[in-house]
């Protein structure tokens, strides 16, 4: 072999692949408890053609998220896989720079700060649709940005539920302390209407601190007692029978459900919300339900309210990646006031 054979051959020759790039995610490989939660080394996630590449800074920690990793209800799993996730890395709220975008993407470029949903968001790296991010507003932290979107989208979404807040309509928050609760007592302060929270006793400063007018401790007193009656109940909690919302009801009052932590192993209350709607149909009063989805038009509205200092969100606690799990522990003890962040 002559020396211009081996230039030839080597100038032609494709050589080992590049390696893949990975990221530090935190994946579980089963439902459970924060006990399945790990972190790993995994390949980077790859971006489709409507969708944006995010380097994540912060991410936030949510009830669906919770409800993911522990399968339950079991009706969770027919969306997320049987036996385990289908995706690994859990995580949904996000905030970060984008590093890449999708060929049909038009709203985003590299470089760009925004807060939104995506898939995995426990990761160095997530992807997300262009329609459920928005621009990151420019006077809060990423950890701030982080734990807005799931929960501030379904508080904005249960009180535009209701149709019409008037200045100076009673409303009633239950599970006021927790991530919907906390923004939902800004708007509906914001609104004009004076909101009474319902919460334990230990967090009845933080409640007052989001700006509720009065605060009931659920342990000593009963929304359903019969000596108040308001206009509008948001109830984030998922607790109460329908009988006990409406008797702590005006007569043509609205309660709005939004999702529920308590009922089978099947369908956790999801039938309580749709009873309550069935409901609606032979009474007076107006029971309805939200679900809560993220969108570029919420987010856009709820980075306004933010930047304007009309809405601030609220951090517990902040925690690096690698101790998601005792972040999940934390959140599953039922100690948190407002949302937890995770640090990336």
């Amino acid at each position: 072999m002559t020396s211009g054979q081996h230039v030839s051959e080597t100038q032609f020759s494709d050589g080992p692949p590049a390696p893949e790039p990975r990221m530090r995610a935190i994946v579980q490989e089963a439902y459970g408890s924060a006990d399945v939660l790990h972190l790993a080394q995994i390949p980077r996630a790859k971006i489709a053609g409507n969708e944006v590449l995010i380097r994540v800074h912060a991410a936030g920690l949510d009830r669906g998220t919770w409800h993911v990793t522990r399968g339950l209800p079991y009706a969770v799993r027919l969306a997320y896989g049987l036996r385990a996730p289908r995706n690994p890395v859990p995580g949904m709220d996000l905030a970060g720079t984008v590093v890449a975008v999708g060929a049909e993407v038009t709203r985003f470029t590299a470089g760009d700060h925004v807060f939104g949903v995506g898939k995995g968001s426990f990761a160095e790296y997530a992807t997300s649709r262009e329609n459920q991010l928005a621009r990151k507003p420019r006077n809060i932290s990423f950890e701030q940005a982080a734990v807005v979107p799931v929960s501030g989208c379904t508080a904005l979404q249960a009180l535009r539920a209701a149709t019409q807040i008037l200045s100076g309509q009673e409303v009633l928050i239950l599970g006021a302390s927790g991530g919907v609760g906390s923004y939902a007592v800004q708007l509906a302060k914001a609104s004009g209407a004076e909101v009474t929270g319902v919460c334990s006793t230990a967090k009845m400063d933080a409640v007052r601190g989001f700006g509720a007018d009065h605060v009931i401790d659920y342990t000593k007193q009963d929304f359903a007692d019969g000596t108040g009656h308001y206009e509008l109940i948001l109830d984030v909690a998922g607790n109460p029978t329908l009988a006990r919302l409406r008797s702590a009801l005006t007569p043509t009052g609205t309660a709005v459900i939004i999702g529920g932590e308590e009922g089978g192993s099947w369908t956790g209350s999801i039938d309580r919300q749709f009873r309550g709607v069935a409901l609606s149909l032979f009474i007076r009063q107006r029971l309805t339900m939200v679900l809560g989805t993220q969108g570029t038009e919420d987010l856009e509205h709820l980075a306004v309210l933010i930047e304007s200092r009309v809405l601030t969100p609220v951090v517990d606690r902040i925690y690096p990646l690698e101790q998601v799990p005792e972040a999940m522990r934390y959140f599953d003890a039922g100690r948190t006031r407002g949302k937890i962040a995770i640090t990336i």
